[in-house]
């Protein structure tokens, strides 16, 4: 009888504990990784007006800057150029410098588009990441330019 009161309370001393530790998530995790350097996107001059482009790129990974865990998704980028093609290759050099990136999911999609904007000024693009499931949640966050909010260029990066 002893023994099962002592674990009952070993267990609510367990659940108190983990309801009394600091936040998980810091406002150094919701910064991770939107400032770091990464490749730039190289372009060249668009020969033709008004059609769409749609990259796939579904072995994206990153790493989720709390944890450490690698994040495992697709990125689709859509987008239709003005007067500049983003350059496949540097694109993709650009998607792999993430490979090793704390960054949350969220600001992956956000930075991925603000960068494509900011190299080819494109007339309109939407970037997609469709992130696999972790712990049976998956995630699909879409961001589209221009911003809502009316903003037609990018905020400049720190450092930059």
């Amino acid at each position: 009888m002893m023994r099962g009161r002592a674990v009952a309370r070993d267990a609510a001393l367990l659940i108190q504990w983990r309801m009394a530790k600091k936040p998980s998530y810091t406002p150094e995790h919701a910064r991770s990784g939107l400032n770091m350097r990464l490749p730039p996107i190289e372009t060249w001059p668009n020969q033709f007006p008004a059609y769409e482009i749609a990259i796939d790129s579904p072995e994206f990974t990153s790493v989720c800057p709390k944890t450490g865990l690698p994040d495992f998704g697709t990125i689709t980028l859509r987008y239709m150029p003005d007067g500049r093609c983003l350059e496949l290759k540097s694109y993709k050099e650009y998607l792999l410098a993430y490979r090793d990136l704390g960054i949350f999911q969220e600001n992956v999609v956000n930075r991925v588009l603000e960068d494509v904007v900011r190299a080819a000024r494109p007339a309109w693009a939407v970037v997609r990441g469709e992130f696999r499931p972790r712990g049976g949640i998956g995630t699909v966050v879409e961001a589209r330019w221009p911003r809502p909010d009316g903003r037609v260029r990018p905020p400049k990066r720190e450092g930059k």
